[in-house]
């Protein structure tokens, strides 16, 4: 049984060193395979999981490609994508700080996150011209933590979704030493007080227990937005996603279409949802089907099968045509270049970073702002992740349901 101690997070389900496929309650509804990054290790007590997901690329014959045999523009969607499926064009963080947190170390956190940029063309942000910064827990630039393949992609995701939702914003990534309790909360602590810092972004968690709500006060920084992902597991409430200091962010599929909006939305079958059995409800919901806090608040895409174009080198193999193949036989850890990602990871540093972009984060308490905003989001109105007797925490209809929430970005009024 998964425990939220009081000292630390208990969650895992495969290795870090080899990630491990999803359950049939998180995959997609297409026959596409997909697998966790392994930032998560079920020896060890009290770690907390990343919520990323990796699309499997494989050829005619079945084999897994080798994962540099993707592209920037083959890989999956791209910011010009994102921008125009969530009607951001036009906006600009101007300089506001977007931060991570994450646990461990991404030693190629900034040349990936230099490549993804270049490749879109997207303004510079380094560390030499003030954009991008990447600190421990404590605030410091050294020491940093060791580095982990898994925790490498969710970092490089994470990076990857700031850069295309708000490419005017500046990037603060805050590494934990380990994923456990103590350490993550102190990193969130630390994003939260840092000058600047206007949205924190969280893509990782694991199942509640009666222990959850000792650890709320660490989300609780009035004037900066903290989003949390809904999970990957399908129905069923996870932490901190259900802390009511949070915007809890569900997924959806993600696709092109000949409409007015130019593009399409229904429930990802992985997002997580659920009524939380300890978190109190909110002022600001009003759901009659949950007498607690009810997750999601809003959506973004998440499907790895509709899933986005992210940049990661860090490997156990080095590069080059023998790590492809080690990576692609399992026989090495991390990715060596141009991958399709997904997970509720995806969807929330998109909206941390829309949040951003509006701009009124002195005006937002836990995730109640989009609550009196819902004509400016996208209501997704079909699909579910799991069965709860055709409740609205797991299926999606019209108004607010729990994969989905109230709905998508449209333009950046809700936020």
């Amino acid at each position: 049984m998964f425990t939220f101690a009081v000292t630390a997070l208990t969650i895992g389900m495969a290795t870090s060193a080899q990630a491990a496929p999803l359950s049939s309650a998180s995959q997609s509804s297409d026959s596409t395979s997909t697998t966790g990054f392994g930032c998560f290790h079920p020896m060890r007590a009290g770690q907390a999981r990343c919520f990323g997901v990796l699309k499997d690329h494989r050829t005619a014959s079945g084999r897994m490609s080798p994962f540099t045999t993707g592209s920037p523009t083959t890989a999956g969607f791209v910011p010009s994508d994102l921008r125009s499926a969530y009607k951001l064009g036009g906006t600009s963080g101007s300089g506001r700080t977007v931060a991570i947190v994450d646990a461990m170390d991404d030693p190629k956190a900034e040349s990936d996150l230099a490549a993804y940029r270049h490749a879109y063309g997207l303004p510079s942000c380094t560390t030499a011209n003030g954009c991008f910064r990447k600190v421990n827990q404590s605030g410091h630039a050294s020491p940093l933590p060791s580095g982990d393949y898994g925790w490498a992609e969710e970092i490089s995701l994470d990076l990857d979704m700031v850069s295309a939702t708000c490419p005017g914003c500046h990037i603060l990534l805050v590494e934990a030493k380990s994923a456990n309790a103590p350490d993550l909360m102190r990193a969130e602590d630390t994003a939260a007080t840092t000058p600047g810092v206007v949205s924190i972004s969280n893509s990782w968690g694991g199942p509640e227990d009666n222990t959850i709500t000792s650890f709320d006060s660490h989300f609780k920084h009035p004037g900066v937005a903290i989003t949390a992902s809904s999970g990957d597991s399908g129905y069923g409430a996870s932490w901190p996603a259900s802390s009511p200091y949070v915007t809890a962010v569900g997924g959806t599929s993600l696709s092109k279409a000949s409409n007015a909006r130019g593009w399409t939305e229904k429930t990802w079958s992985g997002a997580g949802s659920g009524c939380s059995a300890y978190e109190a409800k909110p002022s600001w919901q009003h759901d009659s089907g949950c007498a607690k806090r009810t997750v999601a608040d809003v959506a973004a895409v998440a499907d790895p099968n509709t899933g986005v174009a992210v940049n990661d080198t860090y490997n156990s193999c080095g590069g080059a045509l023998l790590c492809d193949t080690e990576l692609q036989l399992g026989l090495a850890q991390g990715a060596d270049g141009w991958v399709e990602v997904g997970g509720t990871s995806v969807s929330s540093p998109i909206i941390a970073s829309v949040y951003a972009l509006a701009g009124n984060t002195a005006q937002v308490v836990g995730g109640s702002y989009p609550y009196s905003h819902k004509p400016a989001l996208n209501d997704v109105a079909s699909g579910s992740n799991g069965s709860c007797g055709g409740s609205y925490l797991c299926t999606a209809g019209p108004g607010y349901d729990g994969p989905t929430g109230l709905g998508t970005p449209n333009g950046t009024g809700a936020f």
